[in-house]
């Protein structure tokens, strides 16, 4: 956004964070409550909007902690076209779960996924639907303030870290920075491969951490990539490609295609767009012009474009997807403090 246009919004933006200073006040009085499971809740969130990377710590996460305890995730299903709390089946599409919990639920088909705007409401119809959990992993709940959760880890892009940042609707923040203070771990995603210590404690510096709250790095891994049509399977990739993305950020995605493939051109849609016959149709037509390429897309895109409503009509276009990862540095520290929470939390339970 153009710096005069920011400040042309700043207005608004104090009204905004006046809203939201009040909204906290009442929670913090007790005029409105908030809610205390006896029970491990971990919220994995944010304090701007959108594009840190929560889905694939979330998938971490559950890899960390799957093989020790009965994991399950409770998120709001942002964007489905369904309302109050759902269980994610097998078959469940992602206009029903939401994008994102439906790439969760393919990659890890034994967990427990589900979706509630309310996650009060959420949790006990959680708990019996799946009475065998022991953790509950909270996708983007850090401003759902009627839950107080046990533990809270908020994510802080490297690229536009939120000190920087301007309030909703001249910046990104959803609240202040003052926000992070809730936090018990403040993670900084999307970090390049040369963050030097010196680069470091420079951002440990600006981000001002609190005596008890632990900064850690990450970075995304990318993967081997991977066919996702039939015609994608049936020929090897060629040098010429098409980038394909519906996410907040595609910046990241272009660059690191374009370490390794001639792109074209791009096709751009805004975050967990979904994706219509129009754009399949748009989408074909695309790919008539440059029939000595394929299309490459994210694997957030894959997973909607993967359904059998759509993968049908566009099996004979050479679609291939890039899973991506990420890497904690000092992740087993994490996990440690993670795990200490978790088993005070089912000490004091059983006592």
């Amino acid at each position: 956004m153009p710096k005069f246009l920011q400040y042309l919004l700043l207005p608004l933006s104090w009204i905004y964070g006046t809203i939201v200073w009040c909204r906290k006040g009442l929670f913090k009085s007790g005029i409105f409550t908030r809610s205390k499971f006896d029970f491990p809740i971990i919220c994995v969130g944010n304090i701007t909007a959108g594009g840190t990377g929560k889905t694939p710590h979330i998938e971490w996460l559950i890899e960390k902690l799957k093989p020790n305890y009965q994991v399950a995730v409770l998120s709001r299903g942002y964007k489905r076209k369904t309302n109050g709390y759902v269980l994610a089946q097998q078959n469940s599409l992602p206009s029903e779960i939401g994008d994102e919990p439906y790439q969760i639920k393919q990659k890890f088909k034994d967990v427990t996924i589900s979706v509630a705007e309310n996650r009060v409401l959420g949790i006990p119809h959680l708990l019996s639907d799946s009475p065998d959990t022991q953790v509950i992993l909270m996708d983007d709940g850090y401003q759902h303030l009627s839950i107080k959760a046990g533990f809270n880890i908020i994510l802080c892009d490297y690229n536009r870290p939120y000190y920087n940042d301007f309030l909703l609707p001249s910046g990104l923040l959803r609240e202040s920075a003052k926000g992070s203070n809730r936090a018990d771990v403040i993670i900084v995603s999307k970090c390049p491969d040369s963050l030097n210590e010196t680069a470091k404690n420079e951002i440990i510096s600006n981000l001002k951490p609190l005596a008890h709250q632990k900064v850690y790095f990450s970075k995304i891994q990318y993967k081997t990539i991977q066919p996702l049509t039939q015609a994608a399977k049936s020929q090897q990739i060629p040098s010429n490609a098409i980038a394909l993305a519906g996410i907040a950020k595609a910046d990241l995605f272009i660059s690191q295609l374009n370490k390794s493939y001639h792109i074209i051109t791009s096709m751009l849609f805004a975050d967990h767009h979904t994706y219509t016959d129009d754009d399949i149709q748009k989408i074909a037509t695309l790919y008539k012009s440059h029939t000595d390429s394929c299309i490459i897309t994210t694997e957030k895109d894959a997973v909607k474009l993967g359904t059998n409503e759509i993968l049908k009509h566009i099996q004979h276009i050479p679609i291939w997807y890039l899973p991506i990862g990420i890497e904690v540095e000092n992740g087993e520290a994490l996990i440690a403090q993670v795990t200490n929470y978790i088993q005070h939390e089912i000490a004091n339970a059983s006592e």
